[in-house]
């Protein structure tokens, strides 16, 4: 995937998670290389770009979906709070 033209790349938002991630470090690892030609760095880059992007917004909605249980004393649920609301 990543050896493919920037055209021919499928839109970030139809990868799973995992795929947009893998591809991401597929981006990161051939910037860090350094033998990759200008102009296809900055297509590079900003592939990257969205697929970082894609990736923060999906953590994001999973995140929200995740409820924290509040238990009483004897560890019955007594209700939920939303992810991180402490």
């Amino acid at each position: 995937m990543a050896d493919q033209p920037a055209s021919a790349q499928p839109d970030p938002s139809t990868l799973s998670f995992e795929e947009a991630l893998r591809a991401l470090e597929s981006i990161v690892r051939r910037l860090e290389s350094g033998d990759v030609p200008l102009d296809e760095s900055i297509s590079l880059y900003t592939r990257g770009e969205a697929l970082r992007k894609q990736c923060t917004e999906r953590l994001q909605d999973a995140e929200a979906r995740i409820q924290k249980l509040t238990l009483d004393g004897s560890g019955a649920v007594t209700g939920a709070q939303s992810f991180g609301a402490d």
